[in-house]
């Protein structure tokens, strides 16, 4: 699971990224091919919700709370 919690971050940090540039017009979806950056698009979105069902088992902070 950690493997899949990493891509999933990784999508998920370049989603957040992606969203602040397209602000001044530099979204990744301008840069390459539209079939692309749909799977991009598609990743992300996956991504988000596999981290919202998935989150708290692999984060150590919320580990600890959920100990505590």
């Amino acid at each position: 699971m950690k493997g899949l919690h990493m891509v999933t971050w990784i999508l998920l940090v370049v989603g957040g990224l992606n969203w602040g540039l397209e602000v001044l017009g530099w979204g990744i979806g301008n840069y390459i091919p539209e079939g692309l950056a749909t799977l991009v698009y598609a990743l992300v979105g996956i991504s988000a919700i596999v981290e919202i069902f998935t989150h708290k088992s692999n984060c150590k902070h919320c580990e600890k709370k959920m100990g505590a």
